[in-house]
């Protein structure tokens, strides 16, 4: 695992739960918060205050951030509180582009927006609700799997209005289990390893980030119609008691295999955890055409 001053960008969700999509398998959990939480303005700027001296970037994300009710709000806080507008970032699935793209250009480069409206045929996301301490039994390979984590390598730490948090996605089951991350106070990210194994007792056991698992069609934000999860039964039964709405209205599939290692050399073949489609967009004009995708689908 990686030191969290290691990290590129650390995120900061002002839109908790909040979003007008609804992915199969969303890397945020939208469809299981009972209701949105949106950051309030001064806990935004703790949050900015709290990474002064991070090397790194920071990032605006939700959720969709753009649905926080103070929106351009938020985007001058950004702009009053790092001066530098190179290490400003945001993620975003286009609620009100056209409105609001202004005001989002004027707070960050093209360059450091992440598009995605979800509208691609070919959207895929993996799964991270198989928790891996039901799936594997063997420790010493979670132990191994967790330690060697892609998204912990490669993504980012988070802030939400429960605190922060090592990973952006234990931040997210932090808010469906009701587990509070630290408090937000200046160089939390300072921590180690050894020093967020608190943290990594909490999630990395209830997540399947560091699994090879097959990755699953987004359904296009639910525009195909209602998406399911695919959610192991321990975290089943955590999400049912915690009150999701998603499985209030069975829209999930159970996993309920079990990998050993062998299984797991056999699932890294062709796996690629973190690519949820085949190109970069930064705005709307960067698509393709769904059709080009399916012919290079075919061509490749």
């Amino acid at each position: 695992m990686r030191p969290i001053s290691d990290n590129t960008v650390i995120q900061i969700d002002v839109a908790f739960g909040a979003c007008h999509l609804s992915c199969a398998n969303c890397t945020r959990m939208i469809g299981h918060h009972r209701r949105p939480s949106f950051m309030p303005l001064d806990m935004i700027r703790q949050a900015i205050a709290s990474l002064d001296g991070f090397p790194g970037r920071i990032g605006c994300m939700g959720g969709e951030p753009a649905l926080h009710p103070q929106f351009r709000e938020v985007l001058a806080i950004y702009r009053e509180m790092i001066p530098d507008k190179a290490k400003r970032e945001f993620w975003t699935s286009g609620w009100k582009w056209a409105e609001y793209r202004d005001d989002i250009l004027a707070t960050f480069e093209r360059g450091r927006i992440a598009y995605n409206d979800h509208t691609q045929e070919t959207g895929r996301h993996q799964p991270l609700l198989v928790a891996i301490e039901e799936t594997v039994d063997d420790p010493e390979l979670r132990r191994i799997l967790i330690d060697n984590c892609p998204f912990q390598a490669r993504w980012s730490a988070a802030i939400t209005p429960l605190g922060a948090y090592f990973c952006e996605i234990a931040a997210s089951l932090g808010a469906l289990f009701g587990m509070p991350g630290w408090p937000i106070e200046p160089g939390w990210w300072r921590k180690t390893p050894d020093q967020f194994q608190d943290q990594v007792a909490q999630f990395c056991g209830k997540c399947s980030g560091a699994l090879p698992l097959p990755a699953f069609s987004d359904g296009k934000g639910g525009r195909d119609g209602p998406t399911k999860d695919v959610i192991s039964p321990g975290n089943l039964e955590r999400l049912r008691a915690a009150g999701s709405p998603k499985v209030a209205r069975g829209h999930y599939e159970i996993w309920d295999r079990k990998l050993d290692a062998e299984d797991i050399e056999k699932l890294k073949s062709g796996w690629r955890p973190r690519s949820f489609r085949d190109f970069e967009a930064h705005a709307p004009e960067d698509y393709k055409k769904p059709v080009d995708i399916r012919q290079e689908a075919v061509l490749s």
